[in-house]
């Protein structure tokens, strides 16, 4: 095991239509190491086609399962990817010299994303800073069921290129999908025992609205821009409309 080498580690469920792509800009890694939780399709194939290593997994949540992911990788320093995004060739390069001149043990990378065709470049879709490279002894990931986030105590540093993420296939499958991360989200602050109120409810996704719009600049990203922002905004009254919602049921009940 070289102290130079690069495990790339990606948590999947099938992603057949998206994960040759991600797999094909990890061509510059030493191992890749895919963690699939039981694809019906047929991404497991794919991924041994490609070279990737796979190991199965029951779903642990999206936190636990890449912290299982990156508990597989034999180099010290790992790359995580999701099944939709792939490495630029700017970040290619980003990437590989730091690992080559290491002054930090911790990197992070603005993430792009594609919305409606639409490569975002403001409000939440840019530059969306991520942690995604880092040595296993200096982070690890969160046991976030949703939202998960890589943590650490030690200094970070900031790649350039960007990593480039496709975050939706349509308005339908994106609003099915924050569907289920709202109701996520809902859980976690209801067994945390915050209590949401209509204030909250409200006033968050209006402050949000204004932050990602005009100071983050959002509309320059025109009609995509509006809507991936939008978009947010309702997930924040969704998410605590749904909080309370847990909240009034266990009141019932009592």
């Amino acid at each position: 095991m070289s102290e130079n080498r690069i495990s790339a580690v990606i948590i999947t469920l099938n992603e057949e239509k998206r994960i040759k792509e991600c797999l094909e800009s990890l061509d510059f890694v030493d191992e890749i190491i895919v963690v699939d939780s039981g694809s019906s399709d047929n991404t497991v194939n794919i991924c041994l086609k490609m070279g990737a290593r796979v190991v199965s997994q029951e779903w642990l949540g999206f936190g636990a399962q890449k912290q299982f992911a990156t508990e597989q990788s034999v180099n010290d320093w790992v790359l995580c990817l999701d099944a939709d995004e792939r490495i630029s060739p700017e970040l290619k390069s980003s990437i590989l010299d730091a690992i080559n001149n290491s002054k930090y043990s911790v990197y992070k990378m603005p993430r792009r994303n594609i919305f409606l065709g639409r490569w975002l470049a403001h409000g939440e879709g840019y530059p969306d800073y991520n942690i995604r490279l880092f040595k296993k002894d200096s982070a690890k990931w969160s046991n976030d069921p949703v939202h998960e986030h890589v943590v650490t105590n030690n200094e970070t540093g900031t790649l350039k290129g960007d990593l480039l993420h496709n975050s939706e296939d349509g308005i339908a499958d994106y609003l099915n999908k924050q569907n289920r991360y709202t109701s996520l989200q809902a859980e976690l602050l209801f067994t945390s025992g915050k209590k949401i109120g209509a204030a909250k409810m409200v006033i968050s996704p209006l402050v949000r609205f204004i932050k990602f719009y005009f100071f983050k600049r959002g509309f320059l990203d025109g009609i995509p821009g509006l809507i991936h922002v939008v978009i947010g905004c309702v997930n924040s009254f969704t998410k605590y409309a749904k909080t309370i919602e847990l909240q009034r049921q266990q009141d019932n009940d009592k």
